[in-house]
């Protein structure tokens, strides 16, 4: 079930956090039941992509080790369970939101379609990588009344979101595999490549979130919160050499559990931004 996977869905925060609401409490418990329907609902794609991807896991280093491709989990209980958890996600899903349940059945399609033909595409396989990080802030803010939710801060999470996922790829060519076969499209892939297009979405992630200290209209009219750019700003270069000096970031959760001085910076910009803007 991919616990540790769990943690990609702070992105649901992002609309409770950034739109002023993070102490109504009707509002955080709406989004912490959606994040957590949204965790199992996730869980059941990473089990039903288990079960596709046996033969091709069983090859694989580490992958090998996983319930279903060692046999230590048989295919029948693995899919009568996926079915039991959907129909129980689903059902509380309606209950929390009508939208909701749309975005969580449009998330578990696109994921099978990425696992099955979209991941095979260059380039689009990427941009499906950041669209699934995106539509956890959309299943976020569909769960509350919005108010304040700036488009500066939902391009900054769209670019932020593409650059986790050509990370992931630029990470996944340096310890490519040749034998890994789920991995084909990074044939197509070269450092070079992976490198620009690096550079050109974190120069789109710095600009869009300067502008959006700036111009949100729930932000302090002082333009106090400019200062948290600079917080912006180590966090990117910080991942940035992760990835270059150590090859990390094939599971950007992980780096995220472990790193401590992206620990640490998320917390004072953090600690900041909701002291900018809550007054607390």
């Amino acid at each position: 079930m991919r616990i540790k996977h769990w943690t990609k869905n702070i992105f649901l925060f992002v609309g409770l956090i950034f739109d002023g609401q993070l102490f109504n409490i009707h509002s955080f418990f709406r989004v912490v039941v959606a994040a957590f329907l949204f965790s199992l609902a996730a869980s059941c794609v990473y089990i039903i992509n288990d079960v596709f991807d046996r033969e091709a896991d069983q090859k694989h280093p580490k992958k090998k080790n996983r319930p279903i491709a060692s046999g230590a989990l048989s295919i029948r209980i693995a899919i009568i369970f996926v079915i039991f958890l959907l129909v129980i996600v689903l059902s509380s899903a309606y209950f929390l939101d009508k939208f909701f349940v749309l975005i969580l059945i449009g998330y578990i399609l696109l994921n099978l379609a990425y696992s099955r033909w979209l991941k095979h595409i260059v380039i689009i396989d990427v941009l499906i990588l950041a669209s699934f990080y995106l539509i956890r802030i959309v299943a976020g803010l569909s769960v509350i009344d919005v108010q304040y939710f700036s488009p500066w801060l939902f391009l900054t999470g769209s670019f932020l979101a593409l650059f986790l996922g050509i990370g992931k790829r630029r990470t996944e060519y340096i310890n490519k595999n040749d034998n890994e076969s789920s991995r084909k499209v990074l044939e197509n892939y070269s450092i070079v490549l992976l490198d620009q297009m690096l550079f050109i979405v974190v120069t789109l992630i710095l600009i869009t979130y300067s502008l959006y200290t700036f111009f949100a209209e729930s932000l302090p009219s002082n333009y106090s919160a400019m200062f948290t750019i600079p917080f912006a700003i180590y966090g990117v270069f910080r991942y940035l050499y992760l990835l270059h000096i150590k090859s990390e970031g094939e599971a950007p959760e992980e780096i995220l559990l472990k790193d401590r001085s992206l620990q640490v910076t998320l917390l004072l910009w953090g600690g900041l931004f909701i002291y900018l803007l809550y007054g607390v």
